[in-house]
């Protein structure tokens, strides 16, 4: 068990799912860049972590919730957590005993389910996925319930994506958090490995992963920058030179 001085950012898995460098850039190195992706997913964030409840139905909406995971190490803040009542004959587990939680003031039991809003399309990979996944994890320690569903909002195609909260998820997400730590305990950055994703990163001016990804050796980094920097003086380098 972490104490609370020692928990790190839930939103970090994401970023550590997404690609190990960009991770280490932002929060070894603190460096970080805009762009309009990420500008536009500010705004949905902090339109999302307003607090606030209210009552749809036989739903409770929460936004702007406040979790933690001791046995993790994580801090963080859900977008959106739903809280959908259940039936009075809901299936009783022997092990865990009645589903859902009891909220004050209201009767019944009531089932967690955690919403993460994303601006952009469905990733071809689990890093969305691995965040909810930790919220979920969060949720279950805070509230002793478990969390076997959740769902992702992306503004495009601005539709829901529920996702099954399963033991490979639950897996890979525990299995980050442990690779979380010990990369910010080390304190390096791992190399840079150019790939399409990075086409889209806020810190590609920074990373410079098609020049320093290791397959470019620095000789042929100068090289190729002298002879672009004569040939816009209309020169050419000499023997010598390259």
């Amino acid at each position: 068990m972490y104490s609370e001085d020692d928990l790190l950012p839930v939103s970090a898995l994401q970023h550590l799912a997404f690609c190990e460098r960009q991770c280490a850039l932002i929060h070894v190195e603190g460096q970080w860049e805009q762009n309009r992706l990420t500008v536009e997913g500010k705004h949905l964030h902090e339109r999302a972590h307003e607090p606030d409840v209210e009552m749809r139905g036989d739903v409770r909406l929460c936004r702007g919730l406040n979790l933690h995971c001791l046995r993790l190490g994580l801090v963080g803040k859900a977008d959106l957590v739903e809280f959908h009542h259940l039936p009075t004959d809901a299936e009783i587990e022997p092990r865990t005993g009645p589903p859902g939680v009891a909220l004050e003031g209201l009767p019944g039991r009531w089932q967690p389910y955690p919403v993460e809003y994303k601006r952009g399309r469905p990733k071809p990979d689990r890093c969305d996925e691995v965040q909810l996944c930790a919220q979920a994890l969060c949720l279950e320690e805070m509230l002793h319930a478990p969390v076997p569903i959740g769902a992702l909002w992306y503004g495009q195609p601005r539709r829901r994506q529920e996702v099954a909260l399963d033991v490979p998820l639950r897996d890979e997400t525990e299995r980050l958090a442990a690779r979380l730590r010990e990369m910010l305990t080390a304190g390096e950055t791992p190399p840079a490995q150019y790939a399409k994703k990075c086409r889209s990163c806020s810190l590609l001016d920074v990373c410079m992963p098609q020049r320093a990804d290791g397959r470019h050796s620095a000789r042929r980094y100068l090289v190729t920058a002298l002879r672009e920097a004569l040939a816009e003086q209309g020169g050419e380098p000499d023997e010598t030179t390259a």
